[in-house]
């Protein structure tokens, strides 16, 4: 199964693109929480903004126990900041 994850803002920095397709294993069901852990062991500093990512899947906000399909679009945003 493949989906594209788009990064944001600082993050984009930190991975070293905006956006990049994962291929994940087939035969199982996964999850966006999966696919996070995924990331963060493929870029471990990502892990340093576990718990305050904002999340969505096809441009709709998302919890971490929401299942992926093929093709989904997985936004990946560090929290908003203001002034």
């Amino acid at each position: 199964m493949t989906v594209k994850v788009l990064y944001f803002s600082s993050l984009q920095d930190l991975v070293g693109a905006s956006e990049i397709e994962e291929t994940l294993a087939e035969g199982r069901a996964w999850t966006l929480a999966d696919l996070l852990e995924t990331l963060f062991e493929r870029h471990p500093k990502l892990r340093d903004w576990d718990g305050r990512l904002l999340l969505a899947i096809n441009q709709e906000w998302a919890e971490r126990d929401q299942p992926l399909a093929p093709g989904d679009e997985v936004a990946i945003m560090p929290p908003v900041q203001g002034g």
